[in-house]
């Protein structure tokens, strides 16, 4: 008990969370009566995982996108074959920013890249301040269901570790974020679409659609196009496996960036592979530590033990999902998304088959839920970039993001209670 009290001041006062569990591990190990070296073990286990190799070739292939123009031509490129709808900017704004975040990871990476284009021209078109500045912070994360998204590939990681319920394919969770991700992105955009029907006129001189912009805009980004069709033509064709998929994404970025667009030097090359590998670090350092922790968990029967206790008190899924959201909807306010990931699910996975739920579905609905986290306090990490990045208090950007807020959280209950939206494509 002393050591538990001790681990919980240590995490108060701001000890580095994979210290925190890792130390958790050990100690409930070594009150088992366990040799400590099962921790070592387990930590070693995560360099035989050839699916983790995936994690930071895609993000660093993130970060490249990001120092590049890629952004700018992301931008003009959904302008032309969206700009001349009602509120278009706006949606050409969401849809840049879900596209971009899908390869960056919703690492914060959208609001600095997009940011810097997107506010001034949503402020030249005439929107409000509130509903710009709202837009870009709830957009840094709108992606995180497309693939490669990297939290999608962490959930199918530490879902496949615990081989509970049917198992979990990442290739699975690519195609089951889709329509979810479709249906957060058409329910902003139906808004953005209202808030924005007086102003479509005003956005650009060339508000009609051009076939010889949307040809420019085209030819401009050939180069960027091919990218989805990379990743998952190659994946569901059968000619990579998702690690190979992500190692051909960033020798083909790399090439493109670098060789021949030239738009990031050898000499800054170094910087972008440093900054994508801290987060990538950092996301792996909890990884490992948490394999150990999650196997002492399994031991003990925690999960087991737990599920007899709620299902005592809860007779049926669809009142296990109500709490499962209030619960993750909390969790996002306290904890950043890796880390709920390999915190929590090893423990929440197997009561949610017990219930008879899908554990790709469950992973949907996690990530979802985590969604929202991002721009939720205290820890909204994408509030805090916001903030930094267009110089305005919290709390105006909180009051921002309420209506967005309350659209995504509408979707998150739409995809919760209506699993065939997920599981429909995987069919």
């Amino acid at each position: 008990m002393i050591g538990l009290a001790l681990l919980g001041a240590a995490a108060v006062l701001g000890a580095p969370l994979f210290a925190v569990i890792g130390a958790s591990a050990m100690l409930g190990f070594r009150a088992e009566g366990i040799d400590l070296s099962v921790v070592a073990i387990e930590i070693y286990r995560i360099a035989e995982m050839p699916i983790l190799l995936a994690i930071p070739l895609f993000t660093f292939a993130g970060y490249l996108l990001g120092e590049s123009r890629g952004p700018e031509r992301l931008v003009r490129l959904t302008r032309v074959f969206l700009g001349w709808i009602p509120g278009g900017l706006a949606i050409v704004a969401l849809t840049a920013c879900a596209l971009f975040t899908a390869f960056t990871g919703a690492s914060g990476v959208t609001i600095v890249a997009l940011g810097a284009l997107l506010y001034p021209a949503l402020q030249g078109a005439g929107y409000p301040e509130r509903f710009s500045l709202g837009l870009i912070t709830t957009s840094g994360s709108l992606g995180l269901l497309f693939a490669p998204s990297l939290p999608l590939i962490l959930y199918g990681v530490v879902a496949q570790q615990l081989g509970v319920g049917k198992p979990v394919r990442i290739d699975d969770l690519f195609l089951a974020g889709v329509l979810p991700g479709v249906l957060m992105v058409t329910l902003l955009s139906l808004y953005a679409a209202w808030s924005g029907r007086g102003l479509h006129y005003r956005e650009t001189p060339d508000t009609g659609f051009s076939a010889r912009g949307a040809w420019a805009a085209l030819r401009d980004s050939a180069w960027e196009l091919p990218l989805p069709v990379l990743v998952l033509g190659g994946i569901y064709s059968g000619w990579f496996a998702v690690s190979e998929a992500a190692a051909v994404t960033a020798l083909y970025v790399l090439v493109v960036v670098v060789g021949i667009r030239r738009e990031v030097s050898l000499r800054k090359l170094p910087g972008v592979m440093r900054d994508s590998m801290v987060l990538v670090g950092g996301v792996l350092v909890i990884l490992a530590v948490s394999l150990a922790s999650t196997n002492y968990v399994i031991d003990t029967e925690l999960p087991t033990r737990m599920f007899e206790l709620i299902r005592a008190h809860v007779d049926n899924r669809w009142t296990f999902l109500v709490l499962l959201n209030l619960f993750l909807l909390a969790l996002g306010m306290l904890l950043d998304i890796f880390s709920a990931l390999v915190i929590v699910i090893p423990i929440i996975l197997p009561i949610a088959v017990g219930y008879g739920i899908h554990p790709v579905h469950l992973g949907i609905v996690f990530l979802a839920n985590m969604q929202l986290g991002y721009f939720t306090p205290p820890v909204g990490m994408n509030l805090f970039i916001a903030s930094y990045r267009f110089d305005k208090p919290i709390l105006q950007l909180y009051r921002a993001t309420l209506p967005f807020f309350f659209l995504l959280l509408a979707a998150v209950l739409i995809i919760t209670y209506w699993p065939g939206l997920s599981l429909f494509l995987l069919q």
